[in-house]
């Protein structure tokens, strides 16, 4: 038995270079930037933690700050965005322009809710970076009650 998962492995392993070397040629042929590739897949995040904030880092290859939109409630962060570019070819006798765009969206569910009000965020060097000050847990209220 044995034998056949070695099997089944080696042509899980031919078909995933198959396909890889099918999607390189592809995106060779049409003139498509491994960026936007990977930005329209799905922008990865990670997180942090402390007592007193969560910490949201995602890297954005080639992203513009101003294409990146940032919305939020007590406990939903979504990252929006659009990238574009035009790619001109001239050649004699024609010229041939050629405008793409992608657009992204990742909404995730916060493990806690944050102060909206006191959120920041920096984007430097392909990585936007999100502080978000979570909110104090409201005390449980206690309340007397007489025996009548």
């Amino acid at each position: 038995m044995r034998e056949l998962t070695v099997w089944k492995q080696q042509e899980i392993d031919k078909l995933r270079r198959d396909m890889d070397r099918l999607f390189r040629r592809f995106r060779k042929e049409l003139g498509i930037p491994r960026s936007l590739i990977e930005v329209a897949e799905l922008c990865s995040i990670d997180w942090s933690e402390t007592e007193n904030t969560l910490m949201v880092k995602a890297e954005f290859p080639g992203i513009k700050p101003e294409d990146i939109e940032i919305s939020l409630t007590e406990d939903t962060l979504t990252l929006k965005g659009e990238t574009g570019e035009e790619i001109v070819e001239t050649a004699e006798g024609y010229r041939k322009i050629q405008t793409r765009s992608r657009t992204f969206s990742r909404t995730v569910s916060l493990p806690c809710r944050v102060l909206t009000e006191d959120v920041k965020a920096t984007f430097k060097n392909d990585l936007l970076q999100i502080v978000l000050p979570k909110c104090k847990p409201k005390k449980p209220r206690s309340v007397k009650i007489d025996i009548a």
